[in-house]
């Protein structure tokens, strides 16, 4: 029997995209990020019920191996897996690649140049610079998936991070690029090259992202956006993002751990309960 290969994050944006326009229950997607570099909690987030994960490797303790492990764990869940590698590298791409990464998110995407870049990194040539290594990759299924060498294209996903001036004022050229499949907006290094280092909830740095989710909707393309804020959150889901990240397992278990804590410990160190 022919191995399957799962739909990517485009198909289920493109979905969700098709639904709303025929007035049935399109919605935005909600995800949350994985960065603990946990097998185990990623298996814990990936049955959450959340639409998306996005496994971290930009500000967050993981490499190949451990990539590997959490696509390992989340594989048996419904739910899409996104990766974003550390940089806009095409030897990372290719390795992420090769993994079994197929929804790439790719940070610090500046200009219509480095979006290119980040395209070719996924395709093999002469479309792109992608190194043929199928045999030896569990992206291939190590060449149990038929034809992955034609097919490949089909099984990749790439969203590019618009994060910082240069790219809110290239953003509709960046749309135009073939093969960005969206984009996903980071308001946090936004608001730091405006001047506004911390300030991700300033109208400025909101103006900005309601531009770039303007700009994508007027492309016909999805635009998603980062907002732990719940206000926020529902404010960009309102001007139209498609997908967005709202919480984190480190953040979640931090809050968390934190409120025990606070409930349990008087401020001079001894337990609130008596036993």
């Amino acid at each position: 029997m022919p191995l399957r290969i799962d739909h990517t994050f485009r198909d289920a944006l493109a979905a969700q995209a098709l639904a709303a326009q025929k007035g049935e229950a399109g919605r935005p997607l909600a995800g949350m990020w994985v960065c603990s570099g946990s097998p185990l909690i990623a298996e814990l987030c990936a049955g959450s019920g959340l639409d998306w994960l996005l496994v971290d490797a930009e500000h967050s303790p993981n490499g190949l191996e451990s990539i590997l492990a959490q696509l390992q764990a989340i594989h048996g869940y419904p739910v899409h897996t996104l990766v974003r590698p550390p940089v806009n590298d095409t030897v990372v791409i290719k390795q992420y690649l090769d993994l079994g990464v197929q929804n790439l998110l790719i940070p610090m995407v500046n200009s219509v140049a480095e979006a290119e870049a980040a395209v070719a990194a996924t395709r093999y040539p002469p479309q792109g610079v992608r190194g043929v290594g199928s045999a030896l990759a569990r992206a291939a299924r190590w060449n149990r998936v038929p034809d992955y060498l034609a097919r490949a294209n089909e099984t990749i996903s790439v969203t590019v991070q618009i994060e910082s001036t240069a790219a809110v004022e290239a953003v509709k050229d960046i749309l135009k690029v073939e093969g960005v499949d969206a984009v996903f907006i980071g308001p946090s290094d936004l608001a730091a090259s405006m001047g506004l280092l911390g300030q991700q909830e300033h109208p400025e740095v909101r103006a900005a992202v309601e531009h770039c989710l303007a700009a994508a909707k007027a492309a016909g393309k999805p635009a998603g956006v980062n907002a732990f804020n719940p206000d926020t959150a529902q404010h960009y889901l309102d001007n139209g993002a498609d997908f967005i990240l709202v919480g984190a397992d480190v953040a979640l278990l931090a809050r968390g751990s934190e409120a025990l804590a606070a409930k349990y410990i008087k401020p001079g160190g001894e337990t609130q309960a008596s036993y």
